[in-house]
């Protein structure tokens, strides 16, 4: 052996052999740790292979083979999936703030601004700042009241272009409800958050409400496709798929829409407009806090915000409605007495109002029934460990990244009689559930703040839906229920419905 050859020979073996030694450790102290059943898994890529769409049902199955407590390894990232209500509740009360982090996916490095907006922030002084605004400045329930008027104004507006389409005809008319559905949601949001609507007719700025419709449709595609390179960490340098290139390009674009809308308010603050006769915008209101606190409140943090309310505001919201308008056309019986209730509740002679809605049981519960059997978030938004901690007897090491599966909680037999039927009579007794058992807007500190006004919006239009209008089905079979992928569990095929105006109401709508 040369002399410089065994200069460098022996320290890389004695490095070899350290790492060698510490690996074994780790994985020798892992072993003895009890960890959660796992399936067999393979070098390199872990489970990976075993997961596809939808993927809350591959979950469900591997649950209901290993335990409601699954260990798996997805790639480099320690995953543990939980099915059980128990366990749902051991994570969210004795174990919240352990799980009180998120994972560092990318999608929240480029389209949330490096983890800053609250949804993707670790859990720390920033994210309590984050929350504390979402809660107390956007989407309480003071600030949510003085938005009433969006929402009333953007729903009857709606109903009347619905109006318009359909009442050329004397009979039942086929309407395609996904679509419109986004719009009405997208519309609410974007009214709430700058004032501006960026769809249907009515659209001032055509070419800026196209361009803005093209941008959300990318980066909700974005954050909900399930990118490899989150896993395995080696594909980030060869950007597999061309995801990361992609979120690049699509934040660049709406980091410049939303600035700009940001510089149109603040112009506004500056020029001393009057005030918009529905109260402050959501950017406004975040502008005045920018005022007392201008290091802190960047526009960056403005923009994450905005971003959070397009993603959790919109699809969600027009899913769960379409969801339980189809549920409802497989079930005309259920329909008919939720319209019954209105009748006898709101009468004919005005439009059911966002008070009225409390006052709906059987509305109540039928949304209820929709959200246990398709909640917009099957899984819940991943959760992370930032220390060790035990559920129901296993360990989970720091770093693993948690997974709820709704889909499954809401649909086990042990907690549900008949769980796969829609019975909305199950929740017209709605303090004998456990919260832990129903948990479409999760669960803890990390709870969506945004439920307030998804129950508001949802409730208020599929009364005003049922009120107004008779709907059918477009043939004699039903519905297809099937899931699309995504990580709202949209439907797999959209529903058309056959619609008409009902007579005891045409004297209103002809007004709207």
């Amino acid at each position: 052996m040369e002399p410089h050859t065994i200069t460098w020979f022996f320290p890389f073996l004695i490095s070899l052999f350290l790492f060698t030694f510490i690996l074994l450790s780790k994985l020798r102290k892992i072993n003895h740790k009890k960890l959660p059943p796992s399936p067999p898994s393979l070098p390199v890529i872990g489970h990976l292979h075993l997961l596809r769409d939808p993927l809350h049902r591959v979950l469900h199955n591997l649950s209901n083979k290993y335990g409601p407590i699954l260990s798996l390894s997805i790639g480099s990232r320690p995953v543990v999936v939980v099915s059980s209500p128990t366990a749902v509740r051991e994570c969210f009360t004795k174990n919240d703030i352990v799980f009180a982090n998120r994972p560092r996916l990318l999608s929240g490095k480029y389209i949330n601004y490096n983890y800053t907006a609250v949804g993707f922030a670790p859990y720390g002084q920033h994210w309590r700042n984050m929350r504390r605004i979402a809660t107390t400045e956007l989407l309480s329930n003071h600030r949510l009241n003085t938005y009433l008027n969006i929402r009333v104004q953007e729903l009857k507006l709606w109903i009347k272009n619905l109006y318009k389409l359909i009442c050329r005809e004397d009979n039942f008319v086929g309407v395609e409800m996904k679509s419109k559905l986004k719009e009405l949601s997208f519309n609410i949001v974007m009214r709430m958050v700058s004032g501006k609507r960026y769809f249907g007719v009515e659209v001032v700025d055509v070419e800026e409400a196209l361009e803005f419709r093209e941008l959300t449709k990318e980066l909700l595609e974005l954050s909900g496709a399930t990118n490899p390179a989150d896993f395995l960490t080696i594909l980030r340098v060869f950007d597999f798929q061309g995801l990361n290139k992609r979120m690049l390009k699509a934040s660049g674009r709406a980091d410049v829409f939303l600035q700009k809308l940001i510089d149109e308010q603040r112009e506004r603050r500056l020029s001393r407009w009057p005030e918009d006769k529905h109260g402050k915008s959501m950017i406004q209101t975040l502008l005045s806090l920018q005022e007392s606190q201008p290091d802190y409140y960047s526009d960056d943090i403005i923009k994450g915000h905005v971003l959070t309310m397009l993603a959790a505001g919109t699809d969600t919201t027009s899913g769960t409605i379409e969801w339980t308008m189809s549920l409802l056309l497989n079930h005309p019986t259920v329909m008919k007495k939720a319209w019954i209730e209105i009748r006898d509740c709101v009468g004919e002679n005005r439009m059911v109002e966002e008070a009225d809605v409390s006052n709906l049981r059987y509305m109540e519960a039928i949304i209820y029934e929709t959200l246990r059997l398709f909640p917009a978030a099957p899984l819940l938004v991943p959760h992370e460990s930032s220390e060790d901690c035990r559920i129901e007897g296993f360990e989970v090491p720091k770093g693993t990244m948690l997974l709820v599966n709704a889909w499954a909680i809401h649909r086990d037999p042990k907690v549900w009689e008949d769980p796969n039927s829609f019975r909305p009579e199950r929740f017209l007794n709605w303090e004998g559930v456990e919260s832990y058992k129903w948990i479409p807007f999760g669960m803890g500190r990390r709870a969506c703040p945004g439920a307030a006004l998804a129950q508001r919006v949802v409730g208020l239009t599929l009364a005003t839906l049922i009120q107004c209008f008779e709907w059918e089905k477009v043939d004699e079979q039903q519905i297809d229920l099937s899931e699309g992928s995504g990580i709202t569990m949209p439907k797999a095929k959209a529903l058309v419905a056959m619609c008409k105006p009902r007579n005891s109401m045409l004297h209103l709508l002809s007004c709207l």
